[in-house]
């Protein structure tokens, strides 16, 4: 994922600035939650632009494996 996306869907979550983290398995429930929201939002205020990726699809990934950690008790962590 390229940075300013990651920044993107960190600030969304919570983790804003933060080049190096983490998410412990007790808080991966809320953070997709945070980023549901977020794309829900997006999806009733619209794209502002129309040529750029919906955050819809730049989240997929990011949520993807949040469930999966989140179903195995897993910590997420990034920039180590």
């Amino acid at each position: 994922m390229l940075e300013p996306d990651a920044k993107r869907l960190l600030k969304l979550m919570g983790k804003e600035n933060q080049t190096k983290g983490i998410l412990v398995a007790d808080q991966i429930a809320s953070a997709i939650a945070l980023l549901e929201a977020a794309v829900a939002q997006e999806e009733i205020d619209g794209t502002p632009d129309p040529k750029q990726v919906s955050l819809r699809q730049r989240s997929m990934p990011m949520l993807k494996m949040l469930r999966k950690c989140l179903d195995q008790s897993e910590d997420v962590v990034w920039g180590v």
